[in-house]
């Protein structure tokens, strides 16, 4: 069967990646690539109208916040495995850590090992928050037992958790396939105490947590923050990112007026992310 794929090239490029990909996948599409420029969107050719691939989503709203340029293109259906594993490289934490798809060859790895299969879930260490958010956990000297992943996608932050140490680990993500995709992923790391919940912070009332990571968009990092600081355990951390450099300011002083103290900050490409404390 034969595949369309779908460039989207953003200005900006967030939060309109994470949002097309809820509406893309709704209209049919199975599989997408974030890239730096925006999104690769994959569906089967007879699930979508291709003279108008976009139709019923934002893209073709005419009071839309971005631009978006667009190319279709068909891929035959042999080529399809091919394409796909072709785009989809190893990622490598520095000696760290390394991110593989089912496809590579274990002998490339080093450092900590997790392997995943994305499928339409955000978090293949590919995008720089990814990478940061993995580095800044990979960095605590001491990682915590209770450990929270919020907007979890493919699990990957929360297996490198428990492959850390950490042994109740709860993943949470408001895409119900966000969620399968993390059980799998789970699964194929042999990791066994990962609690997967699909919502959003409502589901996790009166849990605590003594780590917290938030790799979402700085709204709702904003809006969130006051939850997460109610879900903390006394010196608890918060690892949060999602948001550009020139962002980082305001969620510093958003985290101090709920009473954290800035501990850390990296920077990827313009990118940011944050490290806060309970004290």
């Amino acid at each position: 069967m034969d595949y369309l794929e779908l460039t989207l090239n953003l200005s900006p490029r967030d939060p309109w990646a994470e949002i097309l990909m809820t509406e893309l996948s709704d209209l049919g599409y199975e599989s997408f690539v974030e890239t730096e420029e925006g999104l690769l969107a994959y569906a089967k050719v007879v699930d979508i109208d291709v003279n108008d691939p976009c139709k019923g989503s934002s893209i073709v709203d005419s009071e839309k916040e971005f631009t978006a340029a667009i190319e279709v293109k068909i891929i035959p259906q042999q080529n399809w495995n091919a394409v796909w594993e072709s785009d989809f490289h190893p990622v490598f934490v520095e000696e760290q850590l390394s991110i593989l798809a089912p496809f590579h060859e274990e002998t490339q790895a080093k450092g900590l090992l997790v392997w995943i299969e994305p499928k339409m879930s955000f978090g293949t260490g590919h995008h720089q928050t990814t990478w940061m958010m993995s580095k800044a956990l990979l960095d605590l000297t001491v990682l915590p037992n209770k450990v929270l992943d919020m907007g979890t996608g493919t699990g990957v932050l929360a297996i490198i958790a428990e492959k850390q140490g950490a042994n109740e680990i709860v993943a949470v993500d408001i895409e119900e396939w966000s969620v399968e995709n993390t059980l799998e992923n789970a699964a194929r790391n042999a990791c066994s105490h990962i609690e997967a919940l699909c919502g959003d912070v409502d589901v996790l009332e009166g849990r605590r947590f003594e780590l917290i990571l938030a790799n979402i968009n700085k709204n709702v990092l904003k809006a969130h923050m006051s939850a997460y600081v109610s879900m903390l355990e006394p010196a608890g951390k918060l690892i949060i990112s999602g948001f550009f450099e020139t962002d980082a300011e305001e969620l510093i002083l958003v985290a101090q007026s709920h009473g954290l103290t800035h501990t850390g900050s990296l920077s990827r490409e313009t990118w940011a992310a944050l490290t806060f404390e309970k004290r």
